[in-house]
């Protein structure tokens, strides 16, 4: 399958689009990992990371894809995946990193529920 050439939107442009009222639909990419252990998202992000089947994505507005990767590879990768499918998908620059250091809008997302220890685990 030939490469498609994604495109990147700053952080700046994003947040501009959200606050004029023309949000683009805003994909959480993250790895499972960095995923389940953070407790915070971009206000509205849906979840999707290339696995399992694609949310109904509205197809009149642009798609933003995360991640936690200074690099974007995994939005890069779910960007691509949406192009292909006839999307006009963007991966955000610098990924969440970015947009918490600039202190941009966050909302909570639920942490990972840590298991109880086995019985008799905690004996001295």
């Amino acid at each position: 399958m030939p490469g498609v050439s994604v495109p990147r939107i700053s952080k700046e442009d994003l947040k501009k689009r959200i606050d004029e009222g023309t949000s683009p639909t805003v994909v959480d990419a993250r790895l499972k990992y960095p995923y389940e252990h953070s407790t915070v998202r971009i206000p509205g992000a849906i979840r999707f990371n290339g696995d399992g089947p694609m949310p109904a994505f509205p197809r009149d507005r642009d798609v933003v894809v995360y991640d936690s990767d200074p690099s974007e590879l995994a939005s890069s990768h779910v960007a691509a995946v949406l192009i292909r499918q006839g999307f006009r998908a963007s991966a955000l620059k610098g990924g969440i990193a970015e947009w918490l250091s600039a202190n941009l809008p966050i909302e909570t997302k639920d942490a990972p529920k840590q298991a109880p220890p086995e019985p008799g685990a905690l004996k001295g």
